[in-house]
């Protein structure tokens, strides 16, 4: 109002100002009944214009008085709405904090304030008990949010939370079962059911929700492909020691799908190679095994590639794994895998290559047990033997755990499968249940005889203080299939001690 006045004012300044500049200044006369008045057409425009902002002013002051209680009735109401919203918050904050009983006598305090909304104040009401403890009222309230459609989500969620915090896991899936079936982008549900096929082994029902979550654009389609291909593997695993060979045939094609839709999974890989070498089809399981080294190397791997065939000569056995490390020959598994080639083919010269390839890598007892038998292999015993040393204290490796002391890789029971599965498929990373309990694996280091084996019995008379060794003892180490007879000899009387003083003899 005021920026209109001032701009009228302006203009009628300005009318004024051209009419007093004007040669003719012109007259405005006013005639009304036995009136008469006369001035300046300049005078008339200012009357005119000051009497017009009057009646403005004075009609926006009629009105603003009038509207007066309406103005009031506003702002009281705005002042309920905001402390309906200050309580509503410290409310939720008192929630979060864990302040059960300040929580609770907030939520029956905006409860009382008819400005607060009424769906807000049953979510407070519900979180508040539940914060508090008193599990009956939050049970009551989250029942009540059911009958509300926009809140049988948030019903839902609550009752589900609360059954598992109780300790009832049927009624918790029913009420993730019935969010899921009601919102297509609930993915708490969806969550809640999957880990709970997971955990009870149903890899086929676990499947289904990954291509419903798929549809609904619940997960990504990288995610569901990793799901999908840690799943077939863990069915393929539970169905590998089947004794009715359609469900073997069955277990190769699930792992046979593992392997094409991760080959990075090395666990599913390793399935696929070894059922479908027992199916005869050995070519197929090449392939798979060589796709999967090419994607994410693996130990596992190149022993699945390695048994496949049984009818080879080392040095053709060698040749074959060649295939292997020509897929990723920069890797550290390659390199490794470089060195177990070139002792099955003997070849001297490429083994120091490959040695000195890994001269970088930190020692672990895998490799010091390769180390080991690459340096016997070259003829340097002493060297071996001191890395067997080196190897016993040395750290194990995560991959190389995999592999149970029997040689067979990933053999692993349903709770350890329903952790692969759950990793693999959410970050695509492996676990390793038995590195993880510190299990025994495959033998690192290889058994070689002591450099000192044949002088054993001498070292362990002498520890006991029962045995003096000859000036002669000879060179014990020329046999080293076991140490020889050596006859048993009576210690020497001590000689007596000289007294203080004495002179020598």
């Amino acid at each position: 109002m005021i920026r209109g006045a001032l701009a009228f004012l302006v203009v009628m300044a300005v009318v004024v100002v051209a009419l007093a500049m004007a040669g003719d200044p012109g007259r405005a006369t006013l005639e009304w009944l036995d009136l008469r008045i006369g001035t300046s057409a300049a005078a008339a425009v200012m009357i005119i214009g000051v009497l017009s902002l009057l009646a403005v002013v004075t009609w926006r002051i009629v009105l603003w008085i009038a509207e007066a209680p309406k103005r009031a009735a506003r702002s009281h109401s705005e002042g309920r709405r905001r402390q309906a919203a200050d309580v509503l918050t410290r409310g939720f904050l008192a929630v979060a904090a864990g302040e059960g009983a300040e929580a609770r006598r907030l939520a029956q305090r905006a409860a009382d304030l008819e400005e607060a909304p009424p769906m807000l104040v049953r979510v407070l009401a519900a979180q508040a008990a539940e914060a508090a403890g008193d599990t009956p009222a939050a049970v009551s309230a989250y029942t009540a949010m059911l009958e509300i459609p926009e809140m049988r989500l948030a019903g839902h969620r609550g009752l589900m939370q609360l059954a598992e915090a109780q300790g009832d896991p049927e009624a918790a899936l029913k009420h993730a079962q019935d969010a899921f079936n009601l919102a297509k982008s609930a993915r708490w549900a969806w969550r809640s059911l999957f880990e709970a096929r997971l955990e009870s082994g149903a890899w086929a029902e676990a499947l289904d929700l990954v291509e419903k979550a798929l549809s609904r654009k619940i997960v990504t389609p990288l995610v569901a492909e990793r799901a999908r291909a840690a799943l077939y593997a863990a069915s393929a695993a539970s169905l590998e020691q089947a004794a009715d060979p359609k469900m073997r045939d069955q277990a190769a094609d699930y792992a046979a799908k593992a392997a094409k839709l991760s080959p990075g999974f090395a666990p599913g890989a390793v399935l696929a190679g070894r059922l479908l070498a027992d199916a005869g089809k050995i070519g197929r399981a090449e392939d798979l095994l060589e796709q999967a080294w090419g994607a994410a190397p693996h130990p596992a791997l190149w022993l699945a590639y390695r048994d496949l065939r049984t009818d080879e000569t080392p040095r053709e056995r060698a040749q074959r794994l060649q295939k292997l490390i020509d897929r990723n020959p920069n890797h550290r598994e390659s390199r490794i895998l470089a060195v177990e080639q070139a002792l099955l083919a003997h070849d001297n010269p490429a083994l120091k290559a490959a040695v000195a390839a890994l001269a970088d890598e930190p020692p672990t007892a895998r490799l010091a047990g390769l180390f080991a038998r690459a340096a016997w292999a070259l003829g340097a015993a002493d060297e071996a033997r001191a890395w067997i040393a080196r190897g016993a204290s040395a750290a194990q490796e995560e991959d190389w755990s995999d592999v149970d002391p029997t040689g067979r890789a990933f053999a692993y029971g349903q709770a350890d499968w329903t952790r692969l599965v759950a990793t693999w498929a959410e970050a695509g990373m492996l676990v390793h249940p038995r590195f993880e309990r510190r299990e025994r694996a495959l033998t690192d280091l290889p058994e070689l005889p002591g450099q000192y084996e044949a002088s054993a019995p001498f070292v362990a008379k002498a520890e006991a203080g029962s045995f003096v060794a000859p000036d002669d003892p000879g060179d014990f180490d020329d046999d080293l299939s076991g140490p020889p007879d050596v006859p048993a000899v009576e210690p020497p009387a001590p000689r007596p001690r000289r007294a203080r003083g004495e002179a020598k003899s």
